[in-house]
């Protein structure tokens, strides 16, 4: 069976390993309950610090209250003016936060949400230029804005993750769970000001209605994790051969 590709995050697989109560070797331990700090080598890349579990993940500081993120250094934005194709333009935010637009010159963007961005145009516009400027702006791209989906899903990878996601949407950009995935065994991380949290989700009360789908910010970390039954029985169906149904199997 050829192997499919993984996301490589060691740290953060080693340490849902621990709060999923097994080893990344696949060896079962007790669940903590409480999160274990995990410390983890610098020069690797890795995750320094402590790791702390949490019943439910806090929205980023910048999208309290249910606001959008903000605009990000390297995003990209689709800037339209209605009835002026000429001042429409596809532009990137630039290391100083700054965008660049005809006639206004430079606008500092970076960390406004996407209607104070569009407010700004318009007065800008509206200054000297143009009279009630009609003014759209949409994020195309944006680092900041992408989600990581690793474990047991169909693809893992790095996906861009469309305003108000949750869990459920981001399984689906990830292909949905695997025949082996364990439902109950979700994690999700997040950075808060820097204290990297983690919450435990089960899909199934999700999909039931018994649980809130929790919505998904940029930067959030998604790992699913496998269950040891349902390895069992796809080795079982392996080796019997998987058009064999195991309910017909003759046993003495």
């Amino acid at each position: 069976m050829k192997a499919r590709p993984r996301v490589r995050r060691y740290g953060v697989i080693a340490a849902a390993a621990l709060l999923a109560g097994c080893t990344v070797g696949g060896a079962e331990r007790p669940a903590s309950g409480v999160a274990t700090p995990v410390t983890t080598s610098s020069s690797t890349g890795q995750y320094n610090g402590a790791l702390r579990q949490v019943a439910e993940l806090p929205a980023p500081p910048s999208t309290a209250g249910g606001t959008e993120q903000p605009v990000a250094v390297a995003d990209t934005l689709e800037i339209f003016v209605f009835q002026v194709p000429d001042l429409s333009r596809t532009v990137q935010v630039d290391s100083t936060g700054r965008i660049s637009l005809p006639l206004v010159g430079a606008l500092s963007v970076a960390g406004k949400p996407l209607r104070a961005v569009e407010a700004e145009i318009t007065r800008a516009y509206s200054a000297n230029y143009l009279q009630n400027p009609q003014i759209t702006v949409a994020v195309k791209d944006s680092v900041s804005r992408r989600v990581t989906i690793d474990g047991e899903v169909g693809r893992s990878g790095v996906y861009p993750l469309p305003p108000t996601a949750s869990l459920l949407d981001a399984i689906a950009l990830g292909g949905g769970l695997s025949k082996i995935a364990d439902e109950h065994k979700v994690y999700v991380y997040r950075d808060i000001n820097g204290q990297k949290l983690v919450a435990n989700y089960d899909v199934g009360q999700i999909r039931a209605g018994q649980r809130g789908d929790p919505r998904l910010y940029g930067g959030d970390v998604v790992v699913v994790f496998s269950s040891g039954s349902k390895i069992a029985m796809q080795n079982l169906k392996e080796a019997l051969g998987v058009a064999t149904p195991i309910a017909r199997l003759a046993i003495p």
